[in-house]
């Protein structure tokens, strides 16, 4: 598939073809509160996209209660980071329910959305934009088709995530860009401390009251503590082969952008 092709009368790609490749029908295997899985921090993807397949029907609305509002802004953010104009091709992988897509797409790029979470792809097919099945360990593109490449809070739940960066290079055209939005290490210390109380003990509590899956966000809170800061994914993402590697904060450090670009002689 190539960007530009036909993706079906639906606007997205047949799905179980891409569920194949990343292990056939999505199981959790020991890890299930009740009849919805969490997924650990060893991110077996099985466990991570039927996580994700069980909390799609409110996800967004889960974010932007958990966040006080702030993902609106933090996607303003990434749009204006990647900086993808008419004529240009974006992929937006781990696109979740394509909100996200839908804010890259108003600069007036082609954009796709990319998941292998079928769940939460079903759950935004409402949304104009392309929906594929993908897994990010082998993305189903040609080498250097995308413009951009962008990842927003879906590098943490790859399993090799170094891996991940490695592909979504070979994606990339020579000089193309990359923007990761993560959560990240909040600079000030004092608020660092009262920011991880709120993950481990608030969060888990909010999402109970607002999620399909609450379960899911004491790995969300897990999987944040455990991710890297700033400079040492600046680090990993260089190692990737990407080039001009830096970063920015957001929210005093909740979250980062980092951009980079793909290296003109590749």
């Amino acid at each position: 598939m190539r960007p530009g092709d036909a993706v079906g009368e639906t606007g997205w790609l047949p799905l179980r073809a891409a569920a194949r490749r990343v292990g056939g029908t999505w199981r959790a295997t020991d890890r299930r509160v009740g009849a919805v899985p969490r997924a650990g921090l060893d991110k077996d993807p099985r466990d991570v996209a039927a996580m994700f397949d069980g909390v799609a029907r409110r996800y967004d609305l889960t974010n932007t209660v958990l966040s006080f509002g702030q993902d609106r802004w933090w996607r303003r953010c990434t749009r204006i980071d990647v900086a993808a104009g008419p004529g240009e091709r974006v992929l937006d992988l781990a696109a979740g329910t394509a909100v996200s897509t839908v804010e890259l797409a108003r600069g007036g790029a082609w954009c796709v959305a990319a998941d292998f979470s079928l769940g939460m792809l079903r759950a935004g097919r409402h949304r104009k934009v392309p929906l594929v099945g993908a897994d990010a360990l082998a993305l189903p593109f040609a080498d250097g088709v995308f413009d951009a490449v962008t990842i927003s809070f879906g590098l943490r739940n790859v399993a090799d995530f170094d891996a991940a960066l490695a592909e979504l290079a070979r994606v990339t055209r020579p000089g193309g860009r990359l923007v990761i939005c993560e959560f990240s290490t909040p600079t000030w210390r004092p608020f660092r401390t009262v920011y991880l109380e709120y993950l481990m003990r608030a969060l888990p509590e909010v999402a109970r009251r607002v999620s399909s899956n609450p379960e899911a966000y004491v790995y969300l809170a897990e999987s944040i503590r455990a991710w890297p800061d700033q400079p040492a994914l600046a680090q990993r993402v260089a190692a990737a082969g990407w080039t001009d590697v830096d970063w920015r904060d957001l929210t005093g450090g909740i979250v980062a952008l980092h951009r980079a670009v793909k290296p003109a002689s590749c």
